[in-house]
């Protein structure tokens, strides 16, 4: 895809730092690190978003993840990481090509779970909950 940052790295057009390489997929050090040793996991592939993924490149996408997450854990001496996915621009997904961030975490990092993304989370019944389990799984 002409102009996407992953794909020049993905076809050897920009450096990367490479950790890990698939069929599938390509796992490097971040260039702009949350912490020491984030590591984002691309699909070699082109695709924006996740639902864009067909199942078997998926498939090898998180396979990818899969290996990062304990190669970065035990090379930092890491006793957990935050593995995300921004999927699509309202979530802050700055490059337009899936990728996955691996993150060490650290007790004293200071950086949060997931949860302290959001300061007003919705409240909702058990009815409410039902109804609306209902509406995702008609979707699947």
């Amino acid at each position: 895809m002409p102009d996407c940052v992953f794909c020049a790295i993905v076809d050897g057009e920009l450096p990367s730092h490479t950790v890990h390489e698939t069929d599938d997929a390509l796992g490097f050090l971040d260039a702009n690190p949350l912490a020491k040793g984030h590591t984002l996991v691309v699909p070699k592939d082109h695709h924006e978003r996740l639902d864009d993924l067909p199942s078997e490149t998926a498939t090898g996408f998180y396979g990818a993840v899969h290996e990062v997450v304990p190669a970065v854990e035990a090379a930092l001496d890491a006793p957990a990481t935050t593995v995300a996915v921004n999927n699509g621009e309202s979530a802050g997904q700055e490059v337009p090509h899936v990728h996955a961030h691996v993150v060490p975490r650290f007790p004293d990092d200071d950086a949060g779970p997931i949860h302290a993304l959001f300061d007003d989370r919705p409240h909702r019944s058990a009815a409410e909950q039902s109804d609306l389990a209902t509406v995702i799984a008609a979707e699947i």
